[in-house]
């Protein structure tokens, strides 16, 4: 069961984190085209939300470097959606956090992966 709770957790954040960004990076182009669309931030906090529950079960078996890849990620991603919601400005930190989130992500599952083989 431990051998496969992990690979889980990583495919977990790591689609989300690629949803997230790809999210991020097409919506902005979306509100452009007259179909009245607004921005919600509570969409990115929906995404941030599965991806701590993500990285709680990840944290406690994986390195240090991918730890402290995938909490200082998630720390700019709720930056940045924090800074949205209260002060309603527009932080870029969201994009690094996600590329950041899919870099930990990867770096886990290949690790746990070669572990495993």
């Amino acid at each position: 069961m431990k051998k496969t709770a992990t690979p889980f957790y990583d495919i977990l954040g790591l689609s989300t984190a690629t949803i997230c960004l790809v999210h991020c990076l097409i919506f902005p182009l979306l509100t452009i085209l007259p179909f009245g669309l607004n921005h919600n931030p509570v969409i990115d906090l929906l995404f941030a939300l599965i991806g701590v529950f993500a990285i709680f079960k990840i944290i406690k078996k994986s390195s240090v470097l991918v730890s402290s890849i995938l909490v200082v990620s998630m720390s700019l991603i709720w930056i940045s959606i924090l800074g949205e919601m209260i002060f309603e400005i527009h932080i870029d930190l969201i994009y690094l956090g996600g590329i950041g989130m899919i870099i930990g992500h990867l770096l886990n599952y290949k690790l746990h992966k070669k572990q495993n083989h």
